[in-house]
């Protein structure tokens, strides 16, 4: 037996390649979903078995002594297909397997739109979690091709983009592509959030500009950053704390007692497909943290605005969290992180020696060996042409996470 994984396609037999048309003739057997099977004409004679998860694929080609079964896949067999589950059963149960891809939906959407696609970057949600503002943020301005469908529908997609303030960008739909019922309409983001779309649907959006002031590493000047009187984590400070909580992408970070946002602002930057939330009480400083997201278009971060603890509460489990203010809350605060995620990295500042031997005894209360980096900056200073360094108030990092889950 020799089984043949043949990419269908948008599905209509004038898009099968002349080697899948052959394949599918003298195939004693076809496998794939029920759309698919129904709208295949070739080898009417063959048996028709409907399946599309892998280990049941498996067991329809085992089950009997086929000599040349298909198993059909729509769109291209390697753009987020089934049958890159499928090929590594067949190789261990020793299998004979060839590979005939198709026209991916990208590929005909490109097509009918009359563009290049080389420079989109495809992103699944069709049956998969997908964050598409951390998609559109990580994408550095190049188009985002979504396939759509399932609870992440064109719609819920736009909803989710239009949420975090990016409304404004344009996308195109294409639904049924290939299908008598084709339709492709464009527009502002915003005009397509929560509409309803077709199952078969995909979604290009574009438009995104990165800032200008995007950082090329941890530690932007503090100029940058709108301040007033609310307190900032400084330049040096705040890149040893990145580096401390050894920031990557496609994570949640806390941000408690943000201040200004600065910190926030740099996790959101430095990992755009995570998700960031500031957490601050006071006004001034909430008013702050939103203003400075808007200036650098830090749109996966999120305010949340109350006193920690109890603005915790709501909030996704953390991987990592930044304590840059506690108002005494200090020990309900790190019970809060890590009641969510026991293995969350914790960083946090402090100037007061006190509040150095509260920090570390509160991670050592749980479970952590609390790591204490002391800082000392000093800045020039010109002075009748000289330039003088002047000291910085000593700052201590502590940082920690059970050592058991790291």
């Amino acid at each position: 037996m020799e089984v043949t994984l043949i990419g269908m396609g948008p599905g209509g037999a004038e898009s099968l390649t002349a080697a899948a048309v052959e394949a599918l003739e003298r195939a004693d057997c076809l496998i794939g979903s029920r759309r698919l099977l129904e709208a295949c004409a070739l080898a009417p004679g063959a048996p028709h078995l409907p399946a599309t998860r892998s280990p049941e694929i498996l067991e329809r080609l085992t089950g009997h002594a086929w000599a040349a079964p298909c198993v059909l896949y729509s769109g291209d067999t390697g753009f987020h297909s089934g049958a890159q589950a499928l090929l590594p059963l067949l190789r261990d149960r020793g299998i004979a397997a060839r590979v005939l891809p198709g026209i991916s939906s990208l590929q005909y959407f490109a097509a009918r739109l009359g563009r290049s696609w080389q420079d989109w970057r495809p992103v699944s949600a069709h049956g998969l979690s997908c964050d598409p503002v951390g998609e559109v943020l990580s994408a550095r301005g190049s188009p985002v091709f979504f396939l759509t469908g399932g609870a992440d529908g064109a719609g819920e997609l736009c909803a989710q983009l239009t949420q975090a303030g990016l409304g404004h960008l344009t996308a195109t739909l294409g639904e049924s592509l290939s299908y008598p019922e084709e339709r492709v309409r464009s527009g502002p983001v915003r005009e397509l959030a929560g509409q309803a779309s077709a199952p078969l649907s995909v979604l290009l959006v574009e438009g995104y500009e990165p800032p200008a002031n995007a950082p090329r590493s941890q530690g932007l000047d503090d100029a940058v950053f709108l301040r007033g009187d609310v307190p900032m984590t400084k330049q040096e400070v705040r890149a040893a704390v990145l580096a401390k909580l050894e920031v990557r992408d496609r994570a949640v970070y806390w941000d408690v007692g943000a201040g200004t946002g600065s910190v926030s602002v740099e996790l959101a930057l430095l990992a755009p497909r995570s998700r960031v939330y500031a957490v601050e009480c006071r006004g001034e400083a909430c008013a702050l943290i939103r203003a400075n997201r808007e200036r650098f278009a830090a749109y996966n971060l999120t305010l949340a605005q109350g006193r920690a603890p109890q603005a915790l509460e709501a909030l996704p489990a953390p991987d990592g969290v930044f304590i840059g203010g506690s108002d005494g809350e200090l020990l309900p605060i790190l019970q809060a992180a890590l009641e969510k995620n026991p293995a969350a990295r914790v960083c946090l500042t402090a100037i007061a020696v006190e509040t150095l031997g509260a920090a570390a005894a509160a991670l050592a209360q749980l479970g952590m060996e609390p790591r204490i980096t002391q800082l000392t900056v000093a800045r020039s200073k010109p002075a009748g042409g000289l330039n003088l360094m002047l000291g910085q108030n000593p700052v201590w990092i502590v940082t920690g996470q059970r050592e058991a889950l790291v």
